[in-house]
């Protein structure tokens, strides 16, 4: 009895040590996977204006699973996308299923570093969906200023189908992120997509983190356009967890 008394104080112990490291609400992923054997579900819901029409998604829910020390499996559930006013011909519906591998290259010279490839599948509604199989693959990194600094960005490269054809589209991003407490981050991001046909879609984006335990995260991030191409304006909240299993 004492002995198993002993072990499960030690799980505890071991559990308290782990905390949430989420990709959302930034642009940038983070740049570390999930502990090995544990499940992270990250969710949230988003409300845009993109030039006069409105969006609210949701539940935004990512899905991410250690499968070994630096390897995650990762699923993207289909989001609910609501479109106002219908008669700007805007049309609300599910939209696709991603499927996806995260790889951490890093530490290495004070740098953390991963790459992540997925797979956008077209399950989505007809209207919402592209119709096609879509790929991409994304190179978050980060690294450390000070105690309370961290500088981290992230290049990324999309071949998403629009209209039948690929448009292929490159990615770059920048954040600062400041530790104003021990459960509590803030930060400050620039992202830009620069499609191979279309306008640049540019963004300065904020946000704040809140670790309510160490495995239960909210947010909250808004984001204005700095370009024609991108939405005036979006806000958004969310709610992560991180499950930790025991072999």
């Amino acid at each position: 009895m004492l002995l198993a008394a002993v072990v499960r104080a030690s799980l505890a112990a071991a559990d308290t040590e782990v905390t949430i490291n989420t990709d959302r609400p930034a642009v940038t992923e983070s740049s570390v996977v999930v502990p090995e054997a544990a499940l992270q579900i990250e969710n949230g819901l988003l409300a845009t204006d993109a030039q006069g029409r409105y969006t609210l998604d949701f539940p935004e829910s990512d899905l991410r699973y250690g499968l070994a020390d630096k390897t995650e499996l990762r699923l993207t559930l289909p989001d609910y996308y609501h479109n106002v006013p219908a008669a700007n011909g805007a049309t609300s519906g599910f939209g696709g299923v991603a499927v996806g591998v995260k790889q951490q290259l890093g530490p290495a010279g004070g740098f953390d570093v991963s790459l992540v490839a997925f797979l956008s599948l077209p399950t989505g509604a007809h209207a919402i969906s592209s119709h096609g199989y879509d790929p991409g693959v994304q190179l978050p990194w980060s690294h450390a200023l000070s105690g309370n600094w961290t500088v981290a960005g992230q290049l990324a490269a999309y071949w998403p189908t629009v209209n039948g054809e690929r448009n292929s589209t490159g990615e770059v991003t920048l954040l600062f992120d400041r530790q104003l407490s021990a459960p509590w981050d803030a930060f400050i991001e620039y992202a830009g997509d620069f499609p191979q046909r279309g306008g640049s879609s540019q963004l300065l984006h904020v946000g704040t983190a809140y670790k309510l335990a160490a495995h239960h995260q909210i947010d909250l991030h808004a984001a204005a356009g700095l370009s024609d191409a991108a939405p005036r304006w979006f806000i958004g909240a969310g709610y992560s967890y991180l499950f930790l299993f025991r072999h």
